[in-house]
């Protein structure tokens, strides 16, 4: 195909899971169920974490950090997947792509951080317990945090930065559901050498030291839970773990996945199918794997619903007794 070097191309064409017209109303709806559990389920964790002080430990604190960006993870591809689904249209516009793979990349990455912090947090908190609150103290906490987003931000800025200098051909089809760095920067026209050697740098980098990170101090953690003589304090050891270890491997696994598929078969409409399971699957399951096997999350809903129950009639009961207002029963009913 002849280059074409514009690069004011106004609009790229996603072709979605499937061209299939009949099943289109089918992936709407499961898209949409999973999207609507997805942001519930992370927003719940974040409201017991912020409500209940029992949950204001550095392991809730980025716990509430992860539900927040796997809320503005599939936030980021799934409405505007309803959308063309509901409109019967396949069209984004070159901005809203280039931002698309900006918030892509950052919550992407942005999750690997997260999960790499939690790591390093349950470390700590097994193999040198008597000075973790000395160690993982609130300051550290928001910096790691803090540093966290920044990297992230800046990462994401650049590769999306560098997409804006290369120019597309007339074939503006992406063969996925959303803006993909890599399918983007296969339509183009000009030389992507630059952007394919930061693509698999970052890749590699940000993908592969946390990964390396987390592998070592899961190592450290099994070694030290080895060396306990106690059964209890082992099994209370592995339980602190275990959710965090179940959805680390669910993201990294699938991630893996994807790339293994995509490289076996060459398929781009293969690998946007296995793309599903990182993008939206995994930031779907992750609540429920805090809630199910999480005695302080199952804890902390029983004591926010009863609270809630409370609440209610005590409320009903000044709203009908004017003459309570200003009492030392409404100053309970307030602190409740």
């Amino acid at each position: 195909m002849e280059p074409h070097n514009d690069t004011q191309i106004s609009e790229f064409l996603l072709l979605g899971l499937s061209e299939e017209p009949e099943l289109q109303p089918l992936i709407f709806g499961l898209f949409l169920s999973m999207y609507l559990i997805t942001v519930f389920g992370n927003l719940v964790i974040i409201l017991l974490v912020s409500s209940d002080s029992h949950l204001h430990t550095p392991m809730y604190f980025f716990l509430s950090n992860l539900s927040f960006v796997d809320i503005c993870f599939t936030s980021t591809t799934i409405p505007k997947m309803l959308w063309n689904i509901k409109t019967q249209s396949k069209v984004i516009t070159y901005e809203g792509c280039i931002t698309q793979i900006y918030f892509f990349i950052l919550s992407a990455v942005l999750d690997i951080f997260l999960l790499t912090v939690m790591a390093y947090d349950r470390f700590v908190a097994i193999c040198h317990p008597l000075y973790y609150t000395v160690i993982m103290n609130p300051r550290l906490c928001v910096l790691l945090v803090l540093v966290s987003w920044v990297v992230c931000m800046l990462n994401s800025l650049l590769q999306s930065l560098m997409l804006l200098q290369l120019s597309f051909c007339t074939d503006v089809k992406i063969p996925h559901f959303f803006c993909d760095l890599s399918q983007i920067i296969q339509l183009a026209c000009s030389d992507t050498f630059l952007n394919n050697m930061v693509m698999y740098f970052a890749s590699v980098l940000w993908g592969g030291g946390p990964l390396a990170g987390i592998l070592y101090s899961y190592s450290k953690i099994v070694s030290s839970i080895h060396g306990m003589s106690s059964s209890q304090g082992k099994y209370k050891a592995f339980t602190t773990c275990a959710s965090h270890l179940l959805i680390v491997s669910l993201f990294f696994c699938t991630s893996l996945g994807v790339y293994l598929s995509s490289a076996a078969t060459h398929g781009s409409q293969s690998s946007a199918t296995a793309s599903v399971m990182y993008t939206v699957v995994t930031p779907m399951l992750n609540p429920f794997i805090y809630s199910l096997r999480n005695k302080d999350i199952k804890g902390a809903m029983k004591r926010f619903f009863v609270m809630e129950s409370l609440k209610r009639p005590m409320v009903l009961g000044l709203e009908r007794c004017p003459w309570l207002k200003g009492s030392k029963l409404q100053s309970v009913v307030v602190i409740l």
